[in-house]
């Protein structure tokens, strides 16, 4: 099956590119997708999920077609033909000031691009 990963931030210069396109068995979950991509780039290993794989790391978020799967069944999340899995590090900081920049363009949610 297709499936395309969305990478933000430090994860997008991790892999080094904003969208990659790749196919997987029909049986894949969430989990296996990130622990592919752990495996594959280095500067994501062990960035996305416990050691065991049970659970994704603390602070990131990953989106399935716009859904948390932390709302799902988390890293067993099953997969499906076309979906978009949109992959967010840990962010930190302040409030901000009022009226400043959203983080996240919301254009690369609803599949704008740049």
């Amino acid at each position: 099956m297709d499936l395309t990963c969305r990478f933000f931030a430090t994860f997008r210069q991790a892999v080094g590119a904003k969208t990659i396109e790749r196919e997987f068995d029909d049986e894949t979950t969430v989990g296996g997708v990130l622990s592919t991509l752990e495996a594959e780039y280095d500067d994501l290993d062990g960035r996305l999920l416990s050691e065991d794989g049970s659970e994704l790391q603390p602070n990131i978020n990953v989106l399935k077609n716009g859904r948390g799967v932390f709302h799902m069944d988390g890293p067993a999340t099953g997969i499906e033909d076309g979906d978009t899995l949109s992959i967010f590090p840990p962010v930190a900081g302040g409030a901000g000031r009022a009226g400043g920049t959203d983080l996240v363009d919301d254009s690369d949610l609803a599949g704008g691009t740049h």
